[in-house]
């Protein structure tokens, strides 16, 4: 049985293949639009900012990881961590709205980790919004929710997406 409710299900489905579609062509920054060559988040003030130099690209509200104060030290702490990494992969196949991964662990994470038997963790990446939500929109928008992720809204991913790329850093600091 065909409801509205499932109209609007493949309706949202097919606009999101669409834009996927746009996004996979565009490996870097579209003409016109200025590429940022670094990316700096502040945990405390739960923003993320793009940079070109000193030149501020633009300035993102993020939700972190469930427990966001201190460091990721260790697999299932859901910490963000802290610390320069770079970007360095794209998924447009992810559970979530976009996603870029960050390249924690970085060499001393893992001997953090391995000192104190801990596995250190991975899998954190910069992303939206979940594509199959478990709460409403608002519950996303107002409260840290990842296991350690970086998350912005859809349309603020949209952004960081088409102005960053590979392998450039992100500073990440409490």
């Amino acid at each position: 049985m065909v409801t509205p409710s499932s109209h609007r299900v493949v309706g949202i489905l097919r606009t999101t293949l669409v834009i996927v579609g746009l996004f996979a062509a565009f490996p870097s920054a579209p003409a016109g639009i200025t590429a940022a060559d670094h990316v700096v988040v502040h945990k405390a003030a739960h923003k993320l900012y793009l940079y070109n130099g000193n030149q501020l690209l633009g300035e993102f509200k993020v939700a972190l990881g469930l427990s966001p104060v201190g460091t990721k030290e260790r697999e299932h702490d859901f910490r963000t961590p802290e610390g320069r990494y770079f970007l360095v992969r794209r998924n447009t196949r992810s559970d979530y709205f976009l996603s870029i991964q960050v390249s924690y662990p970085n060499k001393s994470d893992e001997l953090r980790a391995r000192k104190n038997r801990w596995a250190p963790g991975g899998s954190i990446m910069i992303h939206g919004f979940p594509n199959v939500p478990k709460h409403p929109a608002a519950y996303y928008s107002s409260n840290d929710w990842t296991d350690g992720c970086i998350a912005l809204s859809n349309s603020d991913m949209v952004e960081v997406w088409l102005r960053t790329q590979d392998n450039i850093p992100i500073d990440i600091y409490p």
